[in-house]
């Protein structure tokens, strides 16, 4: 977490080293000799080539990244976590493949999903985020790829990752998830069967809300694939955003275990309120496959949602609204903490997913908990007021 990316060579100068990789911006890159630059263009992910190939600010980054996946090659960057998802699909996936696609999943990449891969004539299934092995009945001669994340966005059940890799293994079918929720430390994806772990570095990666940056770290059978995709599509994070991330890397270890904390310490105190009907949040009993969670993941992060008792959107708008320490957001893993109103049964196909009342999604930061739960304790009140007040 604290040395990988650092090599003397991207560090070091006359008489001493620097703690942080420079921030190379670059272009053009001048070689010496023809014969330099042919050597160049014959090994271009290796050495200067060109900007677009990258500098040794972006490799740092790259080769963190990958170190904190055990067993894969390599990692490629991208401008933002739904090109970083675009580009393993695309990368998996040839006209009359079929993709397994899991219901729960963000809602960005089901559009894609639905656009892109079908215009490309990809057929795309979407499946049932708990079913585990028992994905192998919807396997067809053109399966070749599923895509798993987990936990699921919205909803957070967390899926059978190994079980599912296992019964893919046997069939040579690619494994893709998204581990934006859990990062590497929290779930190591590579050594529990992912051929292709993505993430949204925008999220815990950067850690400050400033930065829009994807990642595709890859085991080495895919890596090539994903390197001639990525290319051919000119894909490029510049050398500041790099060194953004890299920066924020260095405390991902210390943030996330204190998004756990406060996280935890929320979501426990909302289960106990009368106005809540559910929480959403995979460390804990009540949310669909927290078995798994408790199996696989190192820890929990700070996203989870919640379902009201009842009421409906006015009512849910009268608790966001009333918070003073939540912001009212899209994106999240940053410091601050989030609020916000989601809807997830129109966008769900295999699974119908029904609650009691609206469902509300935070992300808990690093604030105190206790000025978060009294913060929360007002919004429900006010919940509460506005749905007796409309008879709900």
């Amino acid at each position: 977490m604290i040395t990988a990316g650092r090599r003397r060579e991207w560090v070091r100068g006359k008489g001493g080293s620097v703690v942080n990789p420079p921030v190379w911006r670059a272009s053009t890159i001048l070689f010496d000799s023809v014969e330099d630059l042919r050597e160049a263009s014959s090994h271009p992910d290796d050495q200067l080539y060109y900007g677009r190939r990258g500098t040794p600010t972006q490799w740092a980054l790259s080769e963190a990244l990958t170190e904190l996946h055990p067993g894969a090659e390599a990692t490629l960057l991208y401008p933002s976590g739904v090109a970083a998802l675009s580009m393993a699909l695309l990368s998996a996936l040839e006209a009359g493949d079929e993709l397994l696609m899991v219901d729960s999943c963000y809602e960005p990449t089901r559009v894609f999903c639905d656009t892109v891969l079908k215009a490309q004539g990809i057929n795309v299934t979407y499946y049932d985020p708990l079913i585990g092995q028992d994905i192998e009945q919807l396997f067809t001669p053109q399966t070749r790829a599923i895509f798993m994340e987990s936990p699921g966005s919205l909803t957070f059940e967390v899926q059978d990752i190994p079980g599912i890799c296992e019964v893919a293994h046997r069939y040579s079918i690619t494994t893709i998830l998204d581990n934006t929720w859990a990062t590497p430390l929290f779930f190591p994806a590579i050594e529990r069967g992912i051929d292709l772990s993505v993430m949204a570095c925008t999220k815990y990666i950067t850690g400050h809300s400033d930065t829009m940056m994807g990642s595709v770290t890859a085991i080495p059978s895919h890596i090539e694939k994903l390197k001639r995709i990525s290319n051919l599509f000119g894909q490029y994070v510049s050398p500041d955003d790099a060194n953004s991330a890299l920066k924020g890397l260095r405390t991902l270890e210390v943030r996330l275990k204190a998004h756990e904390k406060n996280a935890l310490k929320v979501a426990k105190w909302l289960s106990e309120q009368p106005e809540v009907a559910w929480v959403l949040h995979p460390a804990l009993s009540s949310c669909p496959g927290h078995e798994f969670w408790h199996r696989d993941f190192k820890g929990s992060s700070g996203l989870f949602s919640f379902v009201l008792e009842g009421g409906d959107d006015r009512d849910r708008t009268a608790l966001i609204d009333s918070l003073e320490h939540f912001g009212i957001g899209f994106s999240w893993g940053g410091y601050e903490s989030l609020a916000l109103p989601v809807d997830p049964q129109p966008i769900r196909t295999a699974a119908s997913w029904q609650a009691a009342g609206p469902v509300v999604r935070l992300h808990i930061g690093l604030e105190d908990p206790d000025d978060l739960i009294e913060d929360l304790a007002f919004g429900l009140k006010r919940f509460k007021a506005s749905r007796d007040q409309s008879g709900f």
